[in-house]
């Protein structure tokens, strides 16, 4: 049994979810969805990476019999929050990831809690804490403090045994992992918007403005209800329907964008996932629309 294939069980046993990473890289070794066969457990409809993490130890056997894939952890399943202390890029002179949370802690008047900790294969770490089980935390960039980012729903890591650019990810320290300091709990829990608390826009003008309004509103439910695993699809299709609408000027642009990343954010969806998502929509509609005698 590969040293990969171990790692990736012992993590399993320890109820984290994981899934195959390209061998010496940190990109997943799973299909996109625009290359989706919609077979075996996409069967459905196609599932990231995160949906098709897994603790299931047959499963793990199969997908690293095939290669010897990196390990990805994906935290939010997993119940993890882990903070990610990077290096400067361009300059030696300027504090790191580590330097600045401990001076966010001492500000507090506390140490860095011991937590278990990876060396990553740049010289950084990654913090492992219990993520709290009443609120469901997302992905962060710099928000706690510069080179400090977070991975919780929406983000993985790149799990202990892997080795990227020739170097092993390696635990460093104890293996105990604390809970999530109220420090970090605090700066990592914003007011975030709640499924029907943004108002529908103001419907345009004229009888195809005044339709305009009432699709997005329809769509914008469907991405509030959409079932786990499929959100991200359902915001997709939800703003590709209503693309037409600003292709032929019934809706403002930024009135969709708007609307749609509140849905998006308030269902789970990381602040970054839907911005992408929704640009690629629309920007799929626009192009391909047919001018609305065409489409009548």
């Amino acid at each position: 049994m590969s040293d990969l294939l171990t790692a990736a069980l012992s993590a399993a046993e320890r109820g984290w979810h994981v899934f195959p990473l390209r061998p010496g890289t940190k990109r997943p070794a799973l299909h996109g969805e625009s290359a989706c066969p919609r077979t075996g457990p996409c069967t459905t409809g196609h599932l990231k990476w995160e949906d098709r993490a897994t603790t299931d130890p047959a499963r793990i056997r199969a997908a690293w019999a095939t290669g010897d894939y990196n390990i990805g952890l994906a935290t939010g399943p997993s119940g993890l929050v882990v903070v990610d202390l990077d290096k400067p890029k361009d300059s030696t002179d300027a504090p790191d990831g580590a330097a600045n949370l401990a001076a966010l802690f001492e500000r507090a008047g506390q140490p860095v809690p011991r937590t278990r900790t990876i060396r990553t294969a740049s010289g950084g770490a990654h913090l492992h804490f219990s993520a709290p089980a009443a609120a469901r935390l997302h992905n962060t960039a710099g928000t706690v403090a510069p080179l400090v980012d977070t991975r919780a729903w929406g983000g993985y890591v790149v799990a202990a045994g892997s080795i990227v650019n020739g170097h092993r990810y390696e635990v460093e320290g104890p293996a105990l992992i604390r809970p999530l300091p109220p420090v970090l709990m605090a700066l990592l829990t914003p007011p975030h918007p709640k499924p029907g608390t943004l108002p529908p826009p103001a419907a345009p003008a004229g009888r195809s403005g005044r339709y305009a309004a009432s699709v997005l509103q329809r769509e914008r439910e469907n991405v509030r209800t959409a079932p786990e695993g499929r959100r991200n699809t359902t915001l997709l299709a939800s703003v590709r329907a209503v693309g037409r609408f600003v292709a032929w000027g019934d809706l403002p642009r930024d009135v969709v964008e708007t609307a749609f990343q509140g849905e998006g954010e308030a269902v789970g969806l990381t602040t970054a996932e839907c911005r992408a998502t929704i640009t690629s929509a629309l920007n799929w509609s626009i192009r391909t629309c047919r001018p609305r005698p065409e489409a009548a």
